[in-house]
């Protein structure tokens, strides 16, 4: 029994040995006589205590490996969380790649969008000037043909004026030469009637003759031939025969002189439908007003090669009529636009009533539009001006208002540079104590020119910085003028001077560098020199921005700065 309990606790002895812990000692009480450095015992106390002793380091053992796998999952996680990060980092720089991709590509997207336009837009303006010379051409040989019909009409009616003042004398003649025959009836035919006889008859031969060339003309000589067998057959007939061929022939005369007024009424007609030289002029001064015009609605006219067939339709009422229509209408739409009262430069008369005012007013809308297109082009003078007169009043401002001369000028951008400029120039108090947002950042972005800072989260820690230097360079000052027994009120470049005199003077040198040191003098110096330079600049906006935020700390500052920025968002 002694023996096992003997290896029971061998056993236990080499597992605290190998947990870093002492081995219990046995000693026989017989060879050791002191029994007050003995412990006594028993053997259930001693099966207990061995069995305590072994969980305890079972349950170390237990925690020791527990700690091993926490520590190892630790670091397993520092490592994903490594890794996590630096695929985070991965990403934001992918991204931030994709970004200016995106950048790169928009404005790709741009320059071609603006070239695609401005190539549109060349080739519209050629295809206008082409379609205008064509236009210009059509107009001049429609208005030679309109000359050319002209002189034919007029040609005409000359014509017709002397053939009917012919017709109504010869009339005239025959009608009383035949009363004359009619009153010598009864009497007997005499030699000079038989001779009067003979010449009416030779006189309607000749008028037989000449009726039937006319005829022959218009195709009608076989009923010339006719006529003139049966006036030509003898040269004295009866006087009845004479009588009945004068009568018939009359009769004939008068169907041909009906028929000839048939055809002058149908000229007539003709002419009255065809415009008239003075109208021509009118649609030629229309035609040229209203080209630029024309470009909404997509009129095209044909080709010169269809001159032939363009004629020939222009003579058609219905379509000038029509043609007309459409560009008094057209006409109509642009007078109302000028003179309605919401537009510039109005004209300032009366609505016209009759065709001629209305004409006039019509010709008027030339020179009212010349006078809004050259508005139109000074306003780039005036876009210039602005530009100049902004650049002087805000000096500080990024020049960004700087326009390209090929981009169309804007109205809103200019009211949008003068309100900015009265945004920047306006010095009341209300409006320094209510700031707009737009001034606020251009205070900001003056505060990051100066100190170099490239982002808005950087203006704060900046700001610190440099107050911080500037008090540092504050207490120095204060401290050398107590030291050099100087007053306040001296500026700092007398002190430098004071300093660089003792710093030269034999008497004071070794002790000065004693004190100082030549780091500290060359440190002393550049920060006197940095603060005449930035301190008084600097001091004066940090004094402005706090009044206009209405804040009396710098740490202030940047949140009331943050909630504008929400706030104008």
């Amino acid at each position: 029994m002694e023996k096992q309990e003997q290896v029971e606790w061998d056993d236990l002895n080499k597992l605290l040995q190998h947990h870093g812990f002492k081995p219990v000692h046995f000693s026989d009480p017989a060879e050791n006589k002191d029994h007050s450095d003995l412990v006594f015992l028993d053997k259930r106390s001693a099966a207990e205590i061995r069995t305590t002793l072994r969980t305890m380091l079972t349950d170390s053992e237990r925690r020791q490996a527990l700690l091993h796998e926490l520590v190892k999952s630790n670091n397993q996680l520092k490592e994903e969380v490594q890794e996590h990060m630096h695929q985070a980092v991965q990403q934001s720089q992918r991204a931030t790649k994709l970004e200016g991709l995106l950048d790169r590509v928009k404005t790709r997207v741009q320059d071609l969008e603006d070239r695609y336009l401005s190539k549109a837009v060349q080739q519209h303006t050629q295809q206008l000037q082409k379609d205008k010379q064509e236009t210009r051409k059509l107009c001049d040989v429609l208005e030679q043909k309109l000359l050319k019909q002209a002189e034919e009409k007029a040609q005409l009616q000359r014509k017709l004026y002397f053939t009917v003042k012919e017709e109504e004398r010869r009339l005239a003649q025959q009608s009383q030469t035949f009363q004359n025959i009619c009153k010598k009836v009864s009497q007997h035919r005499s030699a000079a009637d038989q001779q009067v006889l003979d010449v009416i008859d030779f006189y309607e031969t000749k008028m037989a003759q000449l009726l039937d060339e006319l005829r022959s003309v218009r195709g009608e000589s076989q009923v010339s031939d006719q006529n003139q067998m049966k006036t030509s057959s003898n040269v004295t007939p009866s006087f009845k025969t004479i009588l009945k061929a004068y009568q018939e022939q009359q009769k004939e005369n008068k169907t041909q002189i009906q028929q000839l007024k048939r055809e002058v009424e149908c000229l007539k007609q003709e002419l009255e439908t065809r415009p008239t030289l003075k109208e021509m002029k009118f649609y030629k001064h229309k035609l040229r007003r209203l080209e630029g015009l024309n470009k909404p609605n997509n009129m095209r006219l044909p080709k010169e090669d269809n001159t032939p067939e363009i004629s020939e339709n222009i003579n058609d009422k219905a379509t000038e009529a029509n043609l007309c229509a459409h560009y008094h209408q057209l006409l109509t739409e642009i007078s109302a636009v000028v003179t309605s009262p919401n537009a510039p430069l109005q004209l300032h008369r009366q609505k016209p009533s009759s065709d001629g005012v209305e004409l006039a007013g019509f010709r008027s809308l030339s020179h009212t539009l010349e006078i809004w297109a050259q508005q139109l082009y000074l306003l780039k003078d005036l876009q210039r001006g602005l530009n100049k007169l902004a650049i002087r009043l805000m000096p500080l401002q990024p020049s960004d208002c700087a326009h390209n001369s090929t981009e169309p000028v804007k109205v809103e951008d200019m009211m949008l540079l003068v309100d900015s400029m009265l945004e920047n120039t306006y010095t009341d108090e209300k409006m320094l104590r209510s700031p707009t947002p737009y001034t606020l950042g251009s205070m900001v972005s003056h505060f990051q020119k100066l100190f170099d800072v490239t982002s808005l989260s950087g203006v704060y820690p900046r700001m610190n910085e440099v107050y911080t230097r500037l008090g540092e360079m504050t207490n120095a000052m204060r401290n050398l003028r107590d030291v050099l027994d100087l007053d306040n009120r001296i500026p700092p470049a007398e002190v430098v001077n004071q300093v660089a005199r003792l710093v030269s003077s034999s008497k004071y040198s070794a002790d000065f560098h004693n004190v100082l040191q030549d780091a500290d003098i060359d440190s002393i110096i550049v920060k006197v020199k940095q603060h005449e330079e930035f301190f008084p600049a600097f001091h004066a906006l940090i004094t402005e921005i706090l009044k206009t935020l209405g804040v009396s700390r710098l740490d202030s500052i940047l949140p009331a700065l943050k909630s504008l920025k929400h706030t104008a968002e």
